[in-house]
């Protein structure tokens, strides 16, 4: 592979998105990405990573019916705790409780990557901290301005009482005023955030060009982005990914209007229904009051 350090984005070069969860799997695991991911995983965790061991990506089931959890870079570092990286990067569609299904399938997903750490023969004092890192490329918490949550167990008041199930959700959507600080400015993480979002984005080019030069790993995953971005079978999952989300998303339209419709005419019969027993009360109280006249006559 060519020299991965200072490997610029030319102007017009059409670069796959890193914030698709396939290109981006397949950009961490690279390889060539070691140093890349350690920096990822430092800035986002704000420890100093100084090592990382990718994993199997799958948990073993227990149970035959049970389906096997996928996660997009299942890895360790150096001190033993467990860190998921994931990319969500397929579009939201929910309605009612805020991200409800979101929430709960990434809980569920770092619950049991922590209780699948080996216990026997080990204290419980012992066990490893577990980090579910998600970058997602739609908003989750459309009534928080940040771009990043930080989740632990915590009291009412605030008091953690326990580290060692930690998730970080990260909204890639959220950049539009980050985008604009100048470079220096930035810190290594918000430097991550910009080239993971904007990496395809001629219209940025030169900002991200200006942080691949003052970031040495950026510029590895920049080397390393170019080397996917050639390959005409990972351009071909991209635009079927994209036909499926588009067709999906047109189904999903095509049944909120079924729906409305359905509800407008089940509205409309509900309608007639109380009209027409208003109407029947109405003529039994004029009858009662007619027979209450004829009594007092």
């Amino acid at each position: 592979m060519a020299e991965l350090k200072g490997q610029f984005l030319a102007p017009n070069a059409d670069i796959l998105p890193p914030s698709d969860d396939r290109i981006f799997k397949v950009l961490l695991t690279h390889h060539d990405a070691k140093k890349v991911l350690i920096d990822i995983i430092s800035a986002v965790i704000e420890q100093k990573v100084t090592n990382v061991e990718i994993r199997n990506v799958e948990l073993p089931v227990s149970d035959i019916n049970e389906k096997e959890e996928r996660f997009d870079v299942n890895c360790t570092i150096e001190n033993g705790d467990q860190v998921n990286v994931e990319m969500h990067s397929t579009p939201i569609y929910e309605t009612g409780v805020e991200r409800k299904y979101f929430i709960n399938k990434y809980m569920y997903f770092l619950t049991d990557l922590h209780s699948s750490q080996r216990s026997r023969g080990v204290e419980y004092g012992d066990l490893v901290r577990t980090y579910q890192i998600i970058f997602t490329s739609h908003t989750v918490f459309r009534k928080s301005p940040g771009f990043v949550s930080r989740f632990s167990m915590r009291d009412e008041n605030g008091r953690q009482f326990t580290d060692q199930i930690n998730q970080i959700i990260i909204e890639l959507s959220k950049l539009n005023d980050i985008i604009k600080k100048p470079v220096e400015e930035l810190t290594t993480f918000e430097k991550w955030l910009l080239f993971l979002r904007f990496a395809p984005d001629t219209m940025q080019r030169n900002k991200i060009n200006d942080i691949i030069r003052e970031k040495e790993e950026i510029g590895m995953a920049s080397a390393i982005l170019q080397e996917i971005s050639q390959d005409e079978k990972e351009k071909a999952r991209i635009r079927s990914r994209k036909m499926a989300e588009m067709d999906n998303y047109s189904n999903m339209k095509v049944l909120e209007r079924i729906e409305k419709r359905g509800e407008e005419k089940a509205n409309k019969k509900w309608e007639g229904v109380v009209a027409e027993k208003d109407a029947e009360i109405a003529q039994l109280r004029l009858q009662m009051a007619e027979m209450e006249a004829n009594r007092n006559s």
